[in-house]
């Protein structure tokens, strides 16, 4: 029978509270096994594995299946070997995404000439700033002259991109890219294992030029290899090697952790020999529709020679831009009202009102911001003196990307804000009571406790924004397109309008195989972009606690 208790919020039934826990975990399960089902199906539709054989399932459960889950299995009472195969597949993970969009923005879209010319107007006064500031941090002028650095940067890149590009053009694609990846890379390097590893004087100096060292001696080995270029050579290295080596190195160092070496072990090992156990039985293989050419080509009129690559890079380039604008607009917003609005009086209620502004546009559809960005970014028309403004352009790389922006701007500013609030009041007080300035405290208290909700919050939004499709169909984003972007001012379509518009087609193949294809790289895509956002979150918790 059940039993009442009295309790400071009236009587509760235990059965009650029982039934309701049960239900909750039912829900949760049914919810669970659902998701579970619906990407089954898409990734069966997408691998084809509807056309392997038994033997092939077989093989690859005895060595790839079963070892892993051992694996899972052993790690799962140990707290560091989880953390460290986590940390392990997280930095391959970003690593592997890094190094994607580092080839696409600055080898395929921008060029060795335009990113030379603004890697030396912007992005090497930023790092050098940056650096100096990690030295001096009694200069509180360096956020300022970051701040500067970008804003003006662009500029002279602009004005100096005649000279500076007939520079690049002589140093040549690979010497481009080694001077601007390959060196900061290695500088890169070497702090990291002095700030994180403590590493001696000669060790840091010799990190510091295994990476260039690395760079030339692969070069014989990629010139073997006809399809991948010295640049992307480079661009991995730095991109992917780093956080790798980080993750190999931070591993390796802790005893407790080095048995997470296990999972790339049985993951790599599980593969290859599958590989060789299927060629070697004759067993029949899967299918896929999702392959290096699907990733690799533009889409087509035949099923089987239908590719994602212009919406691909339509939708890397989308991202960085997006998360270029919302990440400065909205941690800026965000620290403004939280730091520096006044909290009192007229401009209190003022403020109060922006926040329940900001609460209530989070929840406004996309469609709507859609409409506002055809409204103010394509149909637009006014002068100002002797300027006519008459709209960016419809379905252009610009026009969609401040759409995006103005979609998930509120919830980058709700999240920071969150973020920030949560930063203990005692800590600025203390801050401030050993003669700090309000922009010290922001930059050396509030900002290294409050970056882990920052980062994964803008992380998720930026999530939500790359699968949206209403707000491109409004601005009028193509649906086909057979050419990546070259520039903002191109017109572009995005994985989520390429998939839209494979999926109304008459073919079966494409409205089952090529479409399942596209929304298994999306998920990829998305699943990473969150991998990394909790990965990033984990390690900024753990050193600001």
């Amino acid at each position: 029978m059940a039993t009442e208790t009295e309790t400071g919020f009236g009587q509760v039934s235990r059965l009650r509270g029982t039934v309701f826990r049960y239900l909750t975990f039912g829900a949760s399960l049914v919810g669970i096994l659902a998701l579970g089902v619906l990407l089954a199906y898409v990734f069966w539709d997408a691998l084809g594995l509807d056309t392997a054989g038994t033997t092939w399932y077989l093989t690859y459960t005895v060595t790839l299946l079963a070892p892993l889950l051992g694996f899972l299995a052993y790690a799962r009472d140990k707290p560091e070997v989880t953390a460290g195969a986590l940390e392990l597949v997280g930095l391959t993970l970003a690593g592997g995404m890094l190094s994607f969009a580092a080839i696409i923005v600055l080898l395929v879209i921008a060029g060795p000439q335009v990113w030379f010319t603004y890697f030396l107007t912007v992005v090497a006064p930023v790092i050098g700033l940056f650096l100096y500031g990690q030295y001096d941090r009694e200069a509180t002028w360096v956020g300022l002259a970051m701040l500067g650095a970008v804003i003006a940067g662009p500029i002279a890149g602009t004005l100096l991109l005649g000279v500076l590009g007939t520079a690049a053009a002589l140093l040549g694609a690979p010497g481009v890219y080694f001077l601007s990846l390959v060196v900061p890379g290695a500088g890169l390097a070497a702090f990291l294992a002095a700030e994180r590893f403590d590493a001696s004087r000669r060790v840091t100096v010799a990190v510091a030029a295994a990476i260039p060292v690395l760079a030339i001696v692969g070069v014989p080995l990629v010139d073997t290899v006809p399809a991948v270029a010295r640049s992307v050579w480079f661009a991995v290295l730095v991109m992917l090697g780093v956080p790798l080596g980080y993750a190999v190195v931070n591993t390796a160092r802790r005893p407790a952790r080095r048995a997470a070496f296990v999972l790339p072990a049985v993951v790599v090992g599980g593969f290859l020999v599958g590989e060789l156990a299927v060629g070697a039985l004759g067993a029949a293989q899967p299918s896929p529709w999702l392959d290096w050419q699907f990733l690799t080509s533009p889409t087509s009129s035949l099923p089987a020679k239908a590719g994602l690559y212009p919406a691909v890079i339509g939708s890397v380039f989308l991202i960085i831009l997006v998360s270029i604008f919302t990440f400065v607009f909205g941690v800026g917003t965000a620290l403004y009202l939280e730091e520096y609005a006044p909290s009192s009086g007229p401009l209190g209620t003022l403020t109060r009102l922006i926040n329940v502004n900001i609460s209530n546009l989070a929840g406004v559809p996309s469609v709507v911001y859609g409409l506002l960005g055809l409204g103010i970014f394509v149909n637009v028309e006014f002068q100002l003196g002797p300027t006519v403004y008459g709209g960016i352009g419809a379905g252009t790389v610009l026009t969609a990307a401040l759409t995006l922006s103005l979609l998930i701007l509120p919830i980058v500013v709700i999240s920071a804000q969150e973020a920030i609030r949560s930063v203990p009041d005692s800590l600025r007080q203390a801050s401030y009571g050993m003669g700090a300035t309000r922009w010290q405290t922001i930059r050396n208290v509030v900002l290294p406790r409050s970056l882990p909700g920052i980062l994964t919050g803008t992380i998720l939004a930026l999530g939500r924004a790359i699968g949206e499709t209403a707000p491109l169909i409004m601005i009028g984003a193509v649906g086909t397109k057979y050419t990546p972007p070259g520039g903002l001012f191109d017109t572009l379509t995005a994985m989520p309008m390429q998939i839209y518009t494979w999926a109304f087609l008459p073919s079966a193949e494409f409205r089952y195989g090529v479409v399942a294809a596209g929304v298994v790289t999306l998920l990829i895509v998305l699943l990473s972009m969150n991998s990394v956002a909790i990965l990033v979150r984990n390690k900024y918790q753990q050193e600001a606690y």
